[in-house]
């Protein structure tokens, strides 16, 4: 493990030093307020009456933020490595291509947290207005935590898959936004197909958290999610072996 945390760590002062880093927690920080904002407004919050909660806000993060913000986030890890050429470097170092993958999404995971851990503030807020239930609080918050991590591992496969970043962010934006609406599609077609076109769907696994309910079966989905994307990419680095 020595080695996916010189990497994790290589990757994780990458982010801080970056000022594109700091560009993209500004606006993620700017975007989930005006969510959170617009959720206990009583003006802006329209018919629904107003409460403290993060409920809509988290609801908001999975849907609309976290499909452009893996992206982002992932977009360079493996692409830039293949279009510098250091990627060749690195396979061929006594390392091996898990380590690799897993220190890359570790750091990228940190990141996540650190940019999340920035929306407590609203919590502090609920807690000084209003009364916010701790349960659905905690439960929301570990539910956003695992659809970022599943996110983020499709993010890092696409990332190696092309040397070119925007075709990285492209493709992996593609599969967030399919797996984010695939909810929609299941209300399309009926009978077993609806089911299982709603169970593939990451915000159908989502919406028990949100309401403080840690269902297993929705951790497992998540987890067992980030295994697959982070194995076929391990996979990926593997095949470059044969080129």
């Amino acid at each position: 493990m020595r080695n996916t945390w010189a990497i994790a760590w290589k990757e994780i002062r990458g982010y801080f030093t970056s000022p594109v880093a700091y560009v993209v927690a500004l606006i993620f920080v700017a975007l989930t307020g005006y969510f959170f904002v617009r959720s206990v407004d009583s003006i802006l919050s329209g018919p629904n009456f107003p409460e403290a909660s993060l409920r809509d806000t988290l609801r908001q993060i999975s849907v609309f933020i976290l499909p452009w913000l893996a992206p982002v986030l992932t977009m360079r890890l493996l692409a830039e490595e293949q279009k510098m050429g250091t990627i060749e470097l690195l396979l061929t170092s006594p390392v091996r291509d898990w380590e690799v993958v897993l220190g890359k999404f570790i750091a990228t995971m940190v990141f996540f947290l650190g940019a999340l851990a920035l929306t407590l503030w609203y919590v502090l807020m609920l807690a000084w207005r209003g009364n916010p239930e701790i349960g659905p609080l905690l439960s929301g918050y570990l539910g956003i935590i695992l659809y970022g991590g599943a996110a983020i591992s499709i993010g890092l496969l696409a990332s190696s898959l092309t040397s070119n970043q925007i075709v990285a962010a492209v493709v992996s934006l593609g599969i967030l936004v399919l797996l984010t609406f695939l909810e929609v599609g299941a209300d399309q077609v009926t009978g077993v197909a609806s089911t299982v076109v709603g169970q593939l769907g990451m915000t159908t696994h989502f919406d028990d958290f949100v309401r403080g309910v840690i269902d297993t079966s929705n951790v497992v989905y998540y987890v067992s999610l980030m295994a697959v994307m982070l194995f076929l990419t391990v996979r990926s680095l593997e095949t470059r072996r044969w080129r």
